[in-house]
């Protein structure tokens, strides 16, 4: 039996997630991406798979956000039209996440042609929003914990990750037929330890080989509590300024980690009371979603669902679905918090409150997750002084904060001590998911502190797992 694994997508960057399994000319794909950030690596979307949509055997999602599942659409008009495996909350989410997808893709199609920036004439989406509801078809649901056989070559089993609502670890075990088996462990996005509302992230135990994330393999973020006091901090002295608050965040994890967060402030009085405002109908859903999956919540969580309370409902929020809530809040000057997808700036409502409050000095721009490279929070954060957005340029004299501790994704100790776990080494540890600088620490400090053998994958490799 010969097992090959090729990268399709993040390798050498964080986005595009898209990995093969071939077994026997049986195929198996682990998420599906789209690659986000940098000009060069959105034109990546567009470049034909190496394989044939219609000659893929299995789909199976580590989780919904877009850069692991947001290429489904794609795939599915070119032609695939088998099962596309997901928890249950991966499924709730996608159902969300891929229309809105399709819609921002056509809406930026069309903003290009009437403004006469595209370089094609006329612009197209990459997808629609009914190539995306297409997809929804062929969703299948998986339970957590519960070994799957998909075929008699593919068995898989989804633990949980922690990272988002759904989130999961990966592990594929491919078969002969007979008593040889190899088992794959997928990382996807790991969540952090002790983080708010979900679960650790679930130990491995026992993989041939691990293909495993390294987004924040360079870095330590905050303790837990050390982000609550930053948090406070930032809340108070933007009010104390008399600003505003405004946060791109993530409307699937993030937003409702902050909302968590802010609740907890509030209940200790560490701050006051303001008007919060969730500007974000996909994060709405989001949050009704995940109140809807006990199965995801860590044991505090469940404890305040016990005693019916509102984890997840500061005292003041107020949540915007229409755009006449949205645009509403533009008459509000100070004293208020603000968070809107999407969390790296590329596009959505936070533009346009970027756009009204970056210029004044007296608010401030709070960045809680990663900034892809290329991606206006990136720049931001590198520090530009103004950014274009939609095709006028934007001074920034708001004040910027970051906070590292509200990241949803494993730091590099995390990662270690998440590996640390396996009973043995794999065989091979394939380091993903990351860009070049975070891939080669993490991948020196598997070798050093594990003594595994590593390799970083690169774009478009194919490595032999197995012989034939």
């Amino acid at each position: 039996m010969r097992v090959t694994l090729q990268f399709l997508g993040a390798a050498g960057t964080v986005t595009g997630s898209k990995f093969l399994l071939n077994a026997g000319g049986e195929t198996l794909m682990v998420d599906c991406g789209l690659f986000q950030g940098l000009k060069e690596l959105r034109l990546k979307n567009w470049e034909e798979l190496p394989i044939d949509p219609s000659g893929i055997d299995h789909v199976v999602l580590t989780h919904a956000h877009i850069d692991h599942s947001g290429y489904l659409p794609r795939l599915v008009r070119d032609g695939y039209r088998r099962r596309i495996w997901g928890t249950s909350g991966t499924n709730d989410l996608l159902h969300i996440l891929l229309p809105d997808a399709g819609y921002l893709q056509e809406e930026e199609a069309d903003y290009a042609n009437r403004k006469g920036y595209s370089k094609h004439s006329p612009a197209l989406p990459l997808f629609t929003q009914q190539d995306a509801e297409m997809v929804l078809r062929y969703l299948g649901t998986l339970p957590y914990m519960t070994p799957t056989t998909l075929s008699s070559t593919y068995t898989v089993e989804f633990r949980p990750a922690g990272h988002i609502l759904g989130s999961s670890i990966l592990m594929v075990e491919v078969s002969d037929g007979g008593e040889r088996k190899v088992r794959i462990a997928f990382s996807g996005d790991l969540g952090r330890y002790d983080a708010p509302i979900l679960k650790d992230p679930a130990e491995v135990w026992d993989a041939d080989f691990l293909v495993v994330e390294s987004t924040y393999g360079d870095r330590s973020h905050a303790s837990g509590e050390d982000s609550r006091t930053q948090l406070a901090q930032i809340v108070n002295e933007t009010q104390e300024a008399g600003g505003v608050l405004l946060v791109p965040a993530f409307a699937v994890g993030r937003t409702q980690t902050l909302l968590y967060l802010l609740r907890e402030l509030e209940d200790a009085k560490l701050i006051e009371k303001l008007p919060v405002f969730v500007d974000s109908p996909m994060a709405i859903k989001a949050s009704g979603y995940l109140k809807a999956h006990p199965e995801d919540f860590d044991e505090e969580t469940l404890r305040l669902q016990a005693l019916r309370k509102k984890p997840l409902t500061p005292d003041r929020t107020r949540f915007c679905a229409s755009q006449r809530e949205s645009k509403d809040i533009n008459r509000v000057e100070r004293d208020a918090i603000i968070i809107s997808a999407s969390g790296m700036l590329t596009g959505g409502r936070i533009l346009h409150h970027a756009s009204i409050r970056l210029p004044d000095p007296k608010n401030t721009l709070l960045l809680v997750g990663y900034q892809a490279a290329g991606t206006r929070g990136r720049r931001i954060l590198e520090g530009e002084r103004e950014i274009k957005i939609h095709g006028a340029m934007v001074p920034i004299n708001a004040r910027l904060a970051e906070l590292h501790g509200l990241s949803a994704h494993a730091d590099a100790d995390e990662i270690i001590r998440w590996a640390g776990g396996m009973t043995r080494p794999p065989q091979k540890a394939f380091v993903v998911h990351g860009e070049p600088k975070p891939a080669r620490t993490l991948s020196g400090r598997l070798e050093t502190e594990l003594g595994w053998s590593t390799h970083i994958a690169r774009l478009g490799e194919e490595v032999t797992l197995v012989e034939g």
